[in-house]
């Protein structure tokens, strides 16, 4: 049997031990909370710096956005009055491309603008024309213009709407709000609805 020393002597070994074990885990807790610590500092880091790659990204795609938009506009301008003149059967005397205007604290900017002797030719140009709410806009910009844009009074407004290609569903919504659907066939531009607005609206 076990004499009372040797147990005396083992039970001071089990605590030595344990307080060893003790030691070790405080040590491992500390250094697991300063990991933890460097890990939230990173992970802070590193979301900050996807907030700023995010900002930019935006940033980016608003500028490319808007560049396609210019580069829309540009395809059309130049033929802009041949169409015109085949659809209407008029001479345009003036095209005005990116025109703003502005009164008080309201801006608007029509695509492209273009008169002969009676009509005044209102045209948005969209990238992304199918987007129902940007012809909802042109609506709400054409009730509007004429008070912002008191010259247009002298003349019978034209709209249309034009796009690299149009679905079917917009070229339908567009006639059914009498405005014009334009669009690009090969190296011409078309107005697919033509035969369907009525003019005398």
């Amino acid at each position: 049997m076990e004499t009372v020393t040797q147990r005396v002597d083992r039970l001071e070994e089990a605590m030595r031990a344990l307080a060893e074990q003790s030691k070790i885990t405080q040590e491992e807790i500390a250094r697991l909370s300063n990991e933890m610590r460097d890990f939230k500092d990173e992970m802070r880091g590193f979301k900050d710096e996807m907030r700023s790659f995010k900002n930019e990204m935006n940033k980016r795609w608003g500028e490319l956005a808007n560049k396609m938009g210019t580069l829309v506009e540009d395809i059309f301008a130049p033929s802009l009055d041949l169409a015109i003149e085949k659809y209407f059967k008029v001479k345009l005397k003036d095209i005005i491309q990116r025109r703003i205007i502005r009164k008080g604290d309201r801006e608007i900017e029509i695509d492209l603008l273009a008169y002969s002797d009676y009509y005044a030719f209102i045209v948005e140009v969209k990238s992304s024309p199918d987007r129902l709410g940007y012809v909802d806009d042109f609506i709400e910009k054409l009730k509007e213009l004429p008070e912002i844009l008191q010259e247009l009074k002298k003349y019978r407004i034209i709209p249309i709407y034009a796009g690299l290609s149009l679905k079917e569903n917009t070229v339908k919504y567009l006639t059914k709000n009498n405005i014009y659907a334009m669009m690009v066939r090969g190296d011409i531009l078309e107005i697919v609805n033509f035969e369907d607005i009525n003019m005398d609206n």
